[in-house]
């Protein structure tokens, strides 16, 4: 559940982020997500991933030995699919990104992306599904 002042807890995750480097198993897409995840309701879902790979290839791996296809299984395992048009800020949302799907977080009409040059945002309609964050 959120807190009751997740707004502006997301707010301040998201200046911290701004100014972090990307590096995979320390700050990629879907740490990203879930430390968005962390700062509304204090539930930390990845960190036993946290610090544990360094490529896209080992995370995936990771990911994998504890029983998910990949990180969008994990998330569909943890949040309800939602259509896009119902996604409201704080929600997560899957883009396809270069190397792949790429979670985001969604705010208003549009959505915090960490890509490998930094964080950014892109329209909500880049959007390919989308998931309820309670």
């Amino acid at each position: 559940m959120r807190y009751p002042d997740w707004k502006l807890r997301l707010i301040d995750y998201v200046g911290v982020c701004a100014n972090l480097p990307f590096e995979y198993g320390q700050h990629d897409c879907a740490l990203f997500a879930a430390g968005a995840v962390d700062a509304m309701t204090g539930i930390d879902l990845a960190a036993d991933w946290r610090g544990q790979y360094s490529t896209l290839k080992s995370g995936l791996r990771a990911i994998k030995r504890a029983g998910y296809a990949d990180h969008l299984a994990f998330a569909s395992a943890h949040f309800e699919a939602i259509a896009i048009a119902f996604a409201a800020p704080g929600d997560l949302a899957v883009i396809d990104g270069p190397e792949g799907a790429v979670l985001g977080v969604v705010q208003g009409e549009g959505i915090y992306v960490l890509a490998l040059s930094g964080l950014g945002t892109l329209p909500l309609t880049y959007a390919r599904s989308a998931f309820r964050v309670t």
